[in-house]
């Protein structure tokens, strides 16, 4: 199924994009975390980020759906 995938701020940067289509078998946010991982060699792990899916926070077991938005949310720092 086609997922549409956003990312921000270093995992944007680690990808070079911030955004693309996947086509993947995931079922969770969690199995769709490690594929894009080991395809763009993510530096952060699942617990130090935060998933959106459909523009709602969202679990990491949580069912995907063909056609869902999903972002992973990496820590930001600002003052």
């Amino acid at each position: 199924m086609k997922i549409h995938v956003q990312y921000f701020a270093l995992l944007r940067e680690q990808a070079q994009r911030s955004q693309e289509e996947v086509d993947t078998r995931a079922t969770t946010p969690a199995v769709l975390f490690a594929e894009l991982k080991e395809r763009h060699a993510f530096s952060l792990a699942p617990g130090q980020l935060k998933v959106a899916i459909n523009g709602e926070f969202g679990a990491w077991d949580q069912a995907l759906a063909a056609g869902d938005t999903v972002v992973f949310i990496p820590p930001v720092a600002g003052g």
